[in-house]
């Protein structure tokens, strides 16, 4: 049987169904066999109404699941179609509003509803671990206010992302606060310890959980014990941890009794062994620097054991640490001299601030005087008034001294770039001069061959010699000389000239524009190239990139918006890779006018939610990276470290939401291995760049000493000069002129007659080109 045998068979067998249909109702079979035939014979989606419309006129004339089923099914097909998922929903819809109810065969049009809703949903699910949806659907339940359901949203989220801290610090605030539920409220500080130890919180809130719910003094201990050997990475971690404990066990003491005291005193002293020899070993410092646990536990000896003297050994040994220069040290001490002590050490207390404070010596001078005026005597009086005049007179000769080097530096530097600016200008007089004197002298024959050499570049030199001859003679009102006639340049020498431009274009703002440096020289149309680049960032007023003498790009270039806010998108292109090398962005300044300008996008200081990876293999992307360190928090940004090339060092900079996942990624990423190289994870804090050429700078000496000058091609292996020493050159002052060698231009009467040649003027210049 061929194909159009068949085609013919299939709409005569059409042609009956259609004038059956029209005459009497078909049954469920009869419409099923029908619609697979047209279904086989639709191929193309504009035939899909056409079967629509067969299956609408299907349902209408018995009750009929499975046509109902086959319909739904057959419009899940469409469903990329504008509107589909909303007409597959539709007729689902219909069809268990139709048969849904149907006890043998409904069951199956629920199903497929369903399994289509699932597939719906599952391109709605967002990826494991799904933190930022977690926080909103907290927030969310929160609001609402159900303690189950948000103790339920909260194991949700704590078992995808169970380390990361500040998940767990929710929740057990949570239950703190709310739920105040002891066997909840400790088993959740326990897990959560236990899944981010190296979060100080996490263990502060398990020590103030289990004394708020009573737990025994032996338990707390042994936590507190276990978070010291938790491994924190800052040493201000410890501080905070002994600072909890000993607040913890102050609470405990009865002031009458002598037993917990003396636990409380072993307890501080203990602690302060520990900083010393623990914690300063490990970070190189003791991560108190105010020394904040000696305070708190001399206010204690002061105010409830009523122990003055050991309140004043701490505060002695407090001062020695490096605090005797800071006037609010002082003025605590006094304070509390002032509440628990007497007169006398109040006025001990500020006679030594007085003599050792550099911060702000006139606020203790005058609390000094203050407290004379309540409390001392007239002799008093004069010795505190006598004190503070002579050292305030002090300072302000050391502030004179300081004011007067500043400006003695600033003063050295100013004279420097003068002296710069000064070599500059001399430079360009000499060529100038140079220049002319070039013209004035006899030209020599030129080869036959020689204007077999004009190429595209001796054009425009050829035109700058004939225009400049012309100058010199119209210059002083004569004619040219005599023979002269400026000779035509080769054709099309004008038209070749090489393209070139200044290097510094005349912007008409400079505020509205960009420098764009570190291209590729190779880079072709880089007008073109860079218009496309930044003309998302705003309307372009200039593209400017700058060219050499022979038409070559020099890598660097100018775009000049028409707004401001352009210029601060196109500064967010920094470091854009443009065919393998990191474009430069940064803002448009004259470096004349602002000689110490720099630009450095990056924080030079240590970043606690920054990490630095070193190690890392060459050929790694910023992509691999990213998947490294996602699953140790939220990642902000990655940075690649290359040099100017574009070629990658080996190191990056990965930046968190906040410091307890970039301590956890420190944690767990340092000393692994990535492609048989083993990497190092650390805390961002780039060391302090030497400031050149800055005022106060201790290198600023070096820059001023006069260096050695060696030829184009650098310092030689060997210093020896193969020149005869009858033909040295005599160097010293009287050896030149102003325009020329002595030897040119001294007369034969004497040798003294090479000081007194007068420098030529543009008159003479001009005789000696009329004369040829």
């Amino acid at each position: 049987m061929t194909d159009e045998y068949l085609w013919t068979e299939l709409v005569r067998l059409r042609k009956a169904r259609q004038k059956m249909s029209e005459l009497f109702p078909l049954t469920e079979e009869i419409w099923l066999d029908w619609l697979k035939d047209e279904i086989r014979l639709t191929e193309e989606e504009s035939n899909r109404e056409k079967v629509y419309e067969l299956f609408e006129r299907a349902v209408k004339d018995y009750i009929c699941p499975e046509i109902w089923l086959e319909y739904a099914q057959y419009s899940i097909g469409g469903m990329g179609s504008p509107g589909g998922i909303d007409m597959v929903r539709s007729i689902f819809e219909r069809a268990v509003t139709a048969v849904g109810l149907h006890m043998t065969k409904g069951q199956t049009v629920w199903e497929a509803y369903r399994e289509f809703e699932n597939a719906i949903l599952s391109t709605l699910v967002a990826e494991t671990p799904k933190l930022a949806e977690y926080q909103s659907y907290i927030d969310f339940e929160l609001k609402e206010g159900d303690p189950v359901r948000i103790q339920m949203t909260f194991e949700r989220a704590l078992a995808e992302n169970c380390l990361v801290p500040h998940m767990w610090a929710k929740c057990t605030t949570y239950l703190d606060r709310q739920l105040k539920i002891k066997d909840l409220v400790l088993s959740t500080h326990e897990r959560a310890v236990r899944n981010c130890p190296w979060t100080m919180g996490l263990w502060k809130s398990y020590l103030l959980a289990l004394e708020r719910h009573g737990a025994d003094h032996q338990i707390v201990s042994d936590v507190f014990e276990k978070a010291l050997n938790a491994g924190f990475i800052q040493a201000t971690d410890y501080v905070d941890i002994w600072q909890a404990y000993l607040d913890y066990l102050r609470r405990r003491v009865d002031f009458k009794s002598s037993k917990e005291l003396e636990e409380l005193r072993g307890a501080f002293s203990r602690s302060l062994d520990y900083i010393k020899q623990d914690v300063e070993e490990r970070f190189g410092e003791s991560g108190d620097p105010s020394c904040i646990i000696m305070q708190i536990w001399a206010r204690i000896e002061a105010l409830h054991c009523k122990n003055m003297q050991k309140a004043r050994e701490l505060w002695d040994s407090i001062m020695t640490k490096g605090n005797a220069k800071f006037g609010n040290m002082w003025l605590e001490y006094y304070n509390l001299e002032r509440s628990c002590g007497d007169p006398a050490h109040c006025r001990k207390a500020l006679h030594r601030a007085v003599q050792c404070t550099t911060d702000y010596p006139e606020h203790v001078c005058e609390v000094l005087c203050t407290f004379e005026r309540v409390e001392g005597s007239l002799e008093d009086w004069d010795v505190a008034v006598q004190k503070t005049e002579t050292r305030l007179n002090r300072i302000n000769e050391q502030r004179a001294k300081v004011a007067e080097k500043e400006a003695n530096m600033a003063r050295q530097e100013e004279d420097r770039n003068d002296q710069r600016r000064k070599g500059k200008s001399d430079k360009k007089t000499q060529k100038k001069v140079q220049k002319r004197t070039r013209f004035g002298e006899k030209r020599k024959a030129e080869p036959d061959d020689y204007q077999d050499e004009w190429n595209e570049n001796s054009g425009k030199a050829w035109f700058e010699l004939t225009n400049h001859m012309e100058t010199e003679a119209g210059l002083f009102g004569r004619n040219a000389p005599p023979g002269f006639k400026p000779k035509k340049a080769p054709q099309g020498a004008a038209a070749t000239a090489p393209r070139q431009n200044d290097d510094k274009p005349e912007l008409r703002n400079d505020k509205s524009s960009v420098f764009i440096s570190n291209l590729a020289y190779t880079l072709e149309e880089p007008e073109a190239k860079l218009r496309t680049l930044f003309e998302p960032c705003g309307p372009i007023t200039q593209v400017r990139p700058v060219f050499g003498n022979k038409g070559s790009f020099k890598g660097y270039g100018y775009v000049q918006f028409e707004s401001l806010v352009s210029v601060a998108e196109a500064l967010k292109l920094d470091r854009r890779e443009m065919e393998g090398r990191p474009m430069f962005v940064s803002p448009c300044v004259d470096k004349n006018k602002n000689p110490d300008f720099k630009v450095f996008k990056y924080n030079t200081s240590i970043e606690k939610h920054k990490i630095f990876i070193s190690g890392l293999p060459f050929s790694y992307t910023k992509e691999q990276l990213e998947e490294m360190c996602k699953s140790h928090g939220t990642i902000k940004e990655v940075r690649l470290v290359t040099y100017r090339s574009g070629k990658p060092k080996g190191l990056a900079y990965v930046e968190f939401a906040d410091e307890s996942q970039a301590s956890q990624a420190v944690l767990k990423l340092d000393g692994i291995e990535v492609e048989g190289n083993k990497v190092s994870v650390a805390i961002s804090n780039p060391p302090r760049r030497n400031m050149m050429d800055k005022p106060g700078s201790s290198r600023l000496m070096t820059d001023m000493m006069p260096r050695q000058a060696f030829g184009s091609r650098g310092r030689g292996r060997t210093q020896l000069s193969l020149l005869p020493r009858s033909l040295h050159r005599q160097s010293g002052p009287a050896s030149k002129v102003e325009n020329g060698s002595a030897a040119e231009r001294a007369p034969a009467a004497g040798v003294n007659a090479a000081a007194e040649t007068k420098p030529l003027s543009n008159s003479d210049f001009a005789k000696m080109l009329l004369n040829k």
